[in-house]
């Protein structure tokens, strides 16, 4: 049964509150300043927060500077709509922009996260140090943070309020800078002035639900995906965790648009019209190549005149140069060259025949393509011996590189 619809809408109204910071426990204490939470009204939000000494300092710093980047990217200056995604392993939190509702998001600037507490996995309880996974959005400004300026995250949300220890879910997470934290997103200071500019500037406009996406790793990154499956591997749980937050990443990738979440009635996101992941197609693997092999006999050891290709020893070379780059597609993956070493007999009749890869890979379709190639090079003038046409063992190296 889905319980409640999640990325659509969420109204929040600006009104006035005690800060809260984050204590080792992830709880919250009052430090006895005002805070801005997104629950009450106010006619200019940037007027009413450069009444407070460190957002007017951080505007008058940063709001030029980021006007110029905007216009350097080709970007409307303020931006209407602002979506925030930050991803834990790989320690970035990027923040996209656009002014169009139905416009897809443009990326305008990705910052380094530059600490972590606790490890990959959502936060379920008070004090486990752990940094959320999942969607959320801002509901508080908080000008006179701690931890210079900070800005609150709607943790525990409706999927953890009941994944969660019911009595001690833990609270009070914020994206702030001082670059420390016990569960939080920190970055540093002159970045959480750019944010928080940002951010101010769209609830401005009218952009109450600021959505912020927390991954666990990047889903495209593979160092990421293969520390992501081993820490998953045996923990059922957290990998249909994971995969459903994968989802949502997958088609904001695809599309530059936020995605429908909704969460069941057991705490479990649901993405709406995901995007389909491609599974690798199974190699088919051809039939061994059936080679012609044929019982030649006494081989000649010293002949008086070697086998001759068709055309002379210029053409063979020539043949052997269109074989190696013809091949190039077949090389295994991986590997970008291979000195393919072939063995084959040129027969009384001249027809080159039982042909034997000495040396250069294991991989049997390479080899089989290569084989079944040089089968078909045609003809040769048979090695001669006291007059006579006579079979001679030939050993020729075949260089196939990508590079």
């Amino acid at each position: 049964m889905i319980k409640s619809l999640f990325t659509v809408l969420f109204i929040s109204l600006i009104g006035s509150s005690v800060v809260v910071a984050q204590n080792g426990n992830g709880s919250r204490r009052n430090s006895g300043t005002a805070s801005v939470s997104t629950n009450g009204v106010q006619k200019n939000f940037i007027d009413f927060q450069r009444t407070f000494p460190r957002p007017d300092e951080s505007f008058k710093r940063k709001e030029d500077t980021l006007q110029k980047q905007f216009a350097a990217k080709k970007l409307e200056w303020p931006a209407k709509y602002m979506y925030i995604r930050s991803f834990k392993y790989d320690s970035q939190l990027e923040v996209w922009v656009k002014n169009e509702m139905n416009e897809p998001f443009k990326l305008f600037k990705t910052y380094k996260v530059c600490a972590l507490a606790g490890s990959m996995g959502p936060k379920r309880m008070e004090g486990d140090y752990q940094v959320p996974e999942g969607f959320y959005y801002i509901n508080e400004f908080n000008p006179r943070s701690e931890y210079h300026l900070s800005l609150g995250i709607n943790y525990p949300n409706a999927s953890d309020r009941i994944l969660s220890d019911s009595s001690r879910p833990g609270s009070a997470i914020y994206i702030h800078g001082s670059c420390v934290t016990v569960g939080c997103i920190p970055i540093m200071d002159n970045q959480i002035e750019e944010l928080y500019v940002l951010a101010a500037h769209a609830k401005n406009q009218g952009q109450d639900y600021i959505p912020v996406h927390i991954y666990p790793i990047r889903y495209n990154v593979p160092k990421s995906v293969s520390y992501l499956a081993t820490l998953t591997k045996d923990d059922n749980t957290l990998r249909r965790f994971t995969d459903n937050l994968e989802d949502a990443f997958n088609y904001f990738e695809k599309h530059k648009k936020l995605p429908v979440v909704f969460i069941t009635d057991k705490g479990e996101y649901i993405v709406n019209d995901p995007v389909v992941k491609e599974v690798p197609k199974a190699k088919v693997k051809k039939p061994r190549a059936k080679l012609l092999t044929r019982n030649v006999g006494v081989l000649a050891d010293a002949v008086h005149t070697w086998p001759e290709f068709e055309g002379g020893g210029t053409a063979f070379m020539d043949y052997l140069d269109k074989l190696g780059k013809d091949m190039v597609e077949f090389l295994p993956e991986g590997v970008k060259k291979v000195y393919a070493q072939v063995e084959f007999i040129v027969d009384s009749d001249g027809v080159p025949v039982n042909f034997k890869l000495l040396k250069g890979t294991k991989d049997e379709e390479f080899t089989d393509e290569l084989l079944t190639r040089m089968e078909k090079m045609g003809t040769w003038k048979p090695a001669i011996l006291h007059k006579k046409p006579v079979a001679k063992k030939m050993i020729q190296t075949v260089t196939v590189s990508a590079e």
